[in-house]
Formats: C-alpha cells, structure tokens, sequence
C-alpha cells in the first residue's frame, strides 16, 4: 500500500476531528451548485451604495490568502485627524438567507484552518473570488468610516454601502517589516503612488487607538503561534512566527470598525450578536502568578490592573513573556457569542476593555459577520430586522459551539502535525511550561520546536504556568498525542 505525504495523512485526520465534532468537511452538492451558476460579482444590492473606487484601498493578510474580507484607506482632515474607512467585502449581497451555501455556512459557522488544508465556510469560488476583495477587481462592500483626532477620541463614524477596488494585495510579513525599518517597501504598494504613505497614516492612526484602548485597560499579549512549513506535501518544519507591526494596524482598525457596527445597530434599534468574554474563570491562579513574579493583584477581577501587571512583566522579562502571555489567555477562558436586543445593556469584552463589539469584518470566514452584515444591510435599506431575537439566541449558541469544535480540530491537527515532526526525537529533553491543570490531565508547551503535550508522570502539585523540564517518551501522530514525563 502507497504512504500516505504529510499532507493527505493530515487532511484525514482533520477531516474526521471536524466529523467526531459536528462539523461537515465536504460542502454539500447543492451549496456547490448554487456557486457554479454564479458567474459573476453581485453588482447590485438594496442598500444605497457610493462609488469609492478612486480611493487607495489596500488588504492586508497572510501570504497566500486569497478570501480577503476588508479592505482600509485613510484620509488626512483638515483639523489633524484622520478619516479611517474599513470595507467589508459585501458577502449578503451573494449569499441570501436560506440558500444552500447559507445552511452549510450556518451548520459550521466558520472556517476551519488546519496545517494540511482549510476548510472554508464558502464555496472556495465564492470566498476566493467572487465575494472576495480580490486585488484590483470592483466589488461591493460594506464600508465602516471612523474619524480619530491626534489624541484617539473617535469624533464621528458612519457605516455605508460602497463598490471599492483592492489597489494592493499586500501581505503582513513584508508590509510589518517595512513599517519597523527592517525591510522594503513591498512591491505591490511601491507600484501605486501614495501607497506608502498610506500604510503611514493607517499604521499611526492603529497605534494611537491601541494606546487609547490600554489606558483603558485593554490587555496586551505577545503570543507565538507555529508555522507550518511544507516542502511540496511534505512538513519540514514547525517554527515560531512572532506577531508584527502589519498585524497589530489590522487588529486595532477591525477592533474599531466593530465597535461602530454594534453602537450603529443599537441606535438604529436593531439586535446585534455580540462577542462576550466575561470576568476571567480562575482570576485566584491569574493572582498567584503575579505573587510568584513579585507582584499583585486585586481580589477581585480588574481589567486595568491586569493590564499594568502585564505592562510590568512585558518591560521587567520580554524573553518570558510569550508564555505568561499563553497562560493568562488561558485563564481567562473563551469568549461566546451573545445576543445584545436593542437598548440594552451591552455585554462587554473583557480583555480588550470595550463595552461594544460585535464581529463584523470577516463575514467570508465567519457566520457571525455574515450575520452583522445582514443586520447592518437592512438597517440601511430600511427593513425591518431579517432575524428574530431567538432566532440570534439559537444562532450564537451554535456558532460558540461550533467555533470551539473548530478551534480544538484545528488544535488536534497541530498536535498530530508536531507528532510528525517531532517523532524522530524521542528520548530528548525540553524546557517547557504548564499550560493545562485539571483532573483530566496536565499539559505542557516546549519552546523549540513550538508544541505541545500532555505530561504523563510527574504532574503532581504543578498548575498552569509553571516551569521545568521534560523528557520526550511517545507520539501519536493519528491520535495527535504527545506524551512528556519530568526528566
């Protein structure tokens, strides 16, 4: 029997975690046939639209992502602010409520992004091209405006139909390397003029939003994720991939555009399905970890506190800080969607300090979005709201429950991917740090190469972010399992 390429083995694995969790991996027949009679962008929609093609949008996204969902520009003010515009690829004006491509996308509710393969929420002809910002074609979009004075008050904001054109695909690695001097100006941008002021103005605007949300007490992380790295269908190797400066100006812009997406469907008195993390779940251990660094914290949870704690241990050890970053992450515990009926009182988001937000820029990855932009759409063409509030009330529990599915697929695949990898090494010895404590077991993460495991002897009296060393004893890479014991 033929061996199975790196590739395939992990595209099976992942293929039956998503059905052991409730998620479809095949798109149905008729979502794809709804796709193939689609032969062209939608290029009319309800809503009144403005023709904003003149401007110099530009997407940022990984290297070879090809379902781009926002686009940005900015525009100096007279009075030294800055107008920010975020579009949001108009993905409603494709996909009607109901449809085939609807029920698959409303089944799984996002896409799933595993080492091997993605398995997108859309029709890869949808999500890839015709309801994709793609570079330099027209398309509709829902565009979300901010206007953002020197010191970061947001002074007024506007959300609105548009048909926009991507002037430059543009990609976080090189743009983030050229915005902290390490690198050149990407080609793309340096081939339309004004381009690099551009990503100047929006870079500076992100910034002085992120200091704004701080003072506020938003929390900072500094979080290594893995990169996959494949030789044709072959996985070489699994290194650290930093965050930079590209990805932190796309985070603060979104950050800000779905704030003004939740605040403009509540005063349109309009539900909104908002993303919730409530007070943290084991505030005690976050509050031991400060002792054991020589710190403090409050009793109680709060947000500013932690937020100057995390201040402190970034400046005091950057070198350690990624894993106190991880850890406090996962004591916080994960964030759900809930339903926000107009005029109420909003949920709130604890850990980036905001009182408004609601996912609303990715609605080719994310049924949530799908969601907000459909709500957004009616309000500006004057109907009444498209869901019910206990059909939202159904629809966030299934897309928290189905996001979690999907988080620990893509969790598990990397596991089996670093099984791969690592399983030549058994027997070596790793620093490592305990990112799990619970009576169903004790897990730990090496540094190099980034993975993690469970710690199989020898967990007696750990708990989360502690320290020590461990042996390497098995892998599994079917099962994704990667087992350590104390050296």
């Amino acid at each position: 029997m033929t061996q199975q390429s790196d590739r395939a083995l992990l595209r099976t694995i992942a293929i039956r975690a998503m059905r052991e969790r409730g998620l479809e991996p095949e798109m149905p027949a008729a979502a794809l046939a709804q796709a193939d009679a689609m032969n062209a962008p939608a290029r009319t929609t309800e809503e009144p639209t403005r023709d904003l093609r003149a401007l110099l949008w530009c997407s940022i996204d990984n290297d070879d992502s090809r379902d781009l969902d926002q686009l940005s520009v900015a525009e100096p003010q007279a009075d030294g602010a800055v107008k920010v515009m975020v579009a949001v690829a108009d993905v409603d004006a494709a996909v009607a409520k109901g449809t085939p491509v609807d029920r698959h996308a409303a089944r799984n509710t996002t896409s799933v992004y595993t080492p091997a393969v993605i398995f997108p929420m859309l029709p890869e002809k949808l999500s890839t091209d015709l309801t994709s910002l793609a570079d330099r074609q027209d398309r509709l979009a829902v565009v979300v405006e901010i206007v953002v004075t020197p010191s970061g008050e947001l002074t007024a904001s506007a959300v609105y139909g548009a048909l926009v054109r991507n002037r430059a695909k543009l990609a976080y690695n090189s743009v983030g390397a050229w915005l902290a001097g390490g690198g050149a100006l990407p080609a793309p941008a340096a081939a339309v003029a004004g381009m690099d002021e551009q990503l100047r103005m929006q870079d500076r605007v992100a910034q002085t939003l992120e200091r704004v949300r701080h003072e506020h007490g938003a929390l900072e992380f500094v979080t290594i994720e893995p990169e996959h790295v494949f030789d044709g269908d072959t996985l070489r190797e699994i290194r650290s991939e930093l965050p930079n400066r590209a990805k932190k100006l796309i985070e603060n812009l979104m950050i800000a555009a779905n704030g003004v997406v939740a605040r403009f469907l509540d005063a349109r008195g309009f539900p909104s399905l908002r993303r919730v993390v409530k007070s943290p779940e084991r505030w005690d251990r976050i509050r031991a970890l400060a002792v054991e660094a020589g710190d403090a914290l409050p009793e109680s949870a709060d947000v500013g506190a932690l937020s100057q704690f995390l201040e402190r241990q970034r400046r005091a050890a950057p070198d350690v800080f990624p894993d106190l970053s991880r850890t406090v992450i996962k004591l916080l515990g994960s964030g759900e969607y809930a339903v926000d009926p107009p005029g109420a009182d909003p949920p709130g988001h604890f850990g980036l300090a905001v009182r408004d937000y609601a996912h609303s820029t990715a609605p080719n990855r994310r049924y949530p979005d799908l969601i907000s932009q459909r709500l957004v759409k009616a309000a500006l063409a004057g109907h009444r709201s498209p869901y019910t509030i206990d059909e939202l009330e159904g629809l966030a529990a299934q897309c928290t429950r189905q996001e979690d599915a999907a988080q620990k697929v893509e969790r598990q695949v990397r596991k089996s991917a670093a099984a791969l990898v690592i399983r030549s090494r058994i027997g070596d010895q790793f620093d490592a740090v305990v990112t799990g404590a619970s009576p169903k077991g004790t897990y730990v993460r090496v540094g190099a190469p980034p993975i993690e495991g469970r710690l199989m002897h020898g967990e007696e009296g750990l708990d989360v972010g502690d320290r020590l060393r461990v042996r390497l004893v098995h892998v599994d890479v079917d099962r994704g399992f990667i087992d350590f014991t104390t050296a």
